[in-house]
């Protein structure tokens, strides 16, 4: 795992208007999901409604747990540290998947189906998410192909069913901006 954690800085306005610092330190909310080799969530933000409300000293909007899709109408950002896969996937069930997503509340994202899966972590949100990778490198795989992307590189993962792998012998660390969507053209 990256030896660093989430610095998260928030600014906001004083009496008079002026830009202030509201927040300086590590990120509040860090949350292993999926045992002691899964990835490891960094919650930095969440909006609830589009256009965000900007208010002079509100806070981040209160959430229990750790939610893999932002809330209806807002957006969420977050840091995944992201270890290697090594052998440990090969055999996920398609019910210890569901688990997986469901610690996330997400469990209907997962579409895991068993040994034809591609990846033992397929899912499907209903949502807009750039990714950024920020070091190391993961594999992005879909219903047809896949892409090893590494530091530096974006992704603009629109709705897809997807997983993310892990091939290397090192972290990786990948922010993520989360925007809720809505399926259309019969892709629901």
């Amino acid at each position: 795992m990256s030896d660093h954690h989430v610095r998260r800085i928030v600014t906001g306005h004083d009496d008079q208007g002026r830009a202030i610092f509201l927040e300086d330190g590590p990120v509040p909310r860090v949350q292993r999901i999926g045992g002691e080799h899964g990835p490891l969530f960094f919650e930095v933000w969440n909006t609830r409604e589009t256009p965000a409300r900007i208010e002079p000293a509100s806070g981040e909007p209160d959430e229990d747990g750790i939610q893999l899709a932002p809330p209806k109408g807002g957006t969420r950002i977050r840091v995944l540290d992201i270890p290697p896969d090594g052998d440990r996937l090969d055999d996920v069930t398609p019910e210890e998947a569901r688990a997986h997503f469901a610690e996330v509340g997400a469990v209907e994202a997962s579409s895991h189906s068993g040994k034809g899966s591609r990846h033992a972590h397929m899912h499907r949100t209903e949502t807009v998410d750039y990714g950024i990778v920020l070091e190391g490198e993961l594999t992005l795989i879909l219903d047809e192909g896949e892409t090893t992307c590494r530091a530096g590189d974006i992704i603009v993962q629109r709705g897809t069913n997807h997983g993310w792998a892990n091939r290397s012998d090192a972290n990786c660390r990948i922010a993520f901006i989360l925007i809720d969507g809505q399926y259309a053209g019969g892709l629901e």
